[in-house]
């Protein structure tokens, strides 16, 4: 990629420049691609998240928007791992939709949200690097869809705000999580095509996704003032250097976990010897009894078939002498039976 042909980053982008009604169009497209859909921004909404201090560098930044159906777009760009990310993009939403009701307001009022997570770092096991949740509900016996109305007695149901039936997924907030660091594909599809942008800042000159086509003329480097350049060129020796700090600290950490577990390897073999060690010797001991058994029953069932035999030699009025040459008993021994 050529100095003229750079193109700022998108969580730059996001914090600095699209939270600009006047660059929309490259919202709209992202969102247009993701939805499957046009999409029309109305309204840029202030954010809890737009901080500008140095200090808020590599923290999430995030832009809310309404469309012209009235429903509510919250794009947001996380470049640094949360443990509870999932409970974040929760609260962000639920927050959404309190913020639209008031108390003794009709729930009619309530607008659908898509909340839109672009993550910059490793989340989760999954091979792909974009996905989709949407609510449903699904009978657990039939296995059909609740709510379907197809008669008069459910036109009760129809929103007041839409004057139309409205099934639960088109209430219910949807999420989209964007996996910047699982992209490794040849970009084809419009979505590809945003990928490829959001990981490598790279347009293609030719491209025609809606909003990539705004971004070559709103987001060229060279297009901005020289204090916006260095503005971006320190913004992203922060994250980068977030980043390695972050590297470090994991590698340190695994470098600790490997000693530890080496450690408790060590002892838990040494138990486990010592315990193989005392089952061997009780077997070994088991084995040399029996044989030392077997030796001294079978010594002393030759001294009892010695005396047997010398009893039966007795009783015919054999010589002492005799019995003592063919049994190996002593005179002592023959006299004492």
């Amino acid at each position: 990629m050529t100095e003229k042909s750079r193109y700022v980053r998108f969580d730059w982008a996001i914090k600095r420049i699209l939270r600009d009604k006047a660059n929309k169009e490259v919202l709209e497209g992202l969102i247009t691609v993701l939805l499957g859909e046009p999409v029309t921004i109305t309204e840029i909404l202030e954010s809890e998240g737009n901080q500008d201090s140095r200090e808020d560098k590599t923290n999430r930044v995030d832009v809310k928007a309404k469309t012209a159906g009235g429903e509510y777009i919250i794009v947001e760009v996380q470049l640094t791992k949360e443990r509870d990310f999932f409970q974040r993009i929760l609260f962000g939403t639920a927050k959404s939709i309190t913020d639209q009701i008031s108390i003794g307001i009709d729930y009619s009022v309530i607008k659908k949200i898509y909340s839109i997570n672009i993550l910059y770092f490793d989340f989760g096991y999954g091979d792909d690097y974009a996905y989709h949740g949407v609510t449903t509900f699904r009978g657990m016996t039939k296995k059909d869809s609740v709510l379907r109305y197809n008669n008069e007695k459910e036109k009760r149901y129809i929103s007041e705000s839409t004057k139309r039936m409205m099934m639960p997924e088109e209430v219910f907030p949807e999420f989209f999580m964007l996996l910047v660091s699982h992209f490794n594909e040849v970009a084809k599809t419009p979505i590809e095509e945003w990928m490829e942008y959001l990981k490598d800042g790279a347009i293609r000159e030719d491209t025609q996704v809606p909003g990539l086509q705004a971004a070559r003329e709103k987001l060229a480097f060279m297009s901005m003032t020289e204090k916006e350049r260095r503005a971006y060129e320190d913004y992203m020796i922060s994250v980068h250097a977030a980043k390695d700090a972050w590297d470090t600290m994991r590698d340190e950490a695994q470098a600790e976990g490997r000693a530890e577990g080496r450690a408790e390897g060590r002892a838990e073999g040494r138990a486990e010897g010592r315990a193989e060690g005392r089952a061997e010797g009780r077997a070994e001991g088991r084995a040399e009894g029996r044989a030392e058994g077997r030796a001294e029953g079978r010594a002393e069932g030759i001294e009892e078939a010695k005396r047997e035999n010398a009893l039966k030699m007795k009783a015919d009025g054999m010589p002492v002498e005799l019995i003592e040459k063919y049994t190996g008993l002593t005179i002592e021994q023959i006299a004492s039976l």
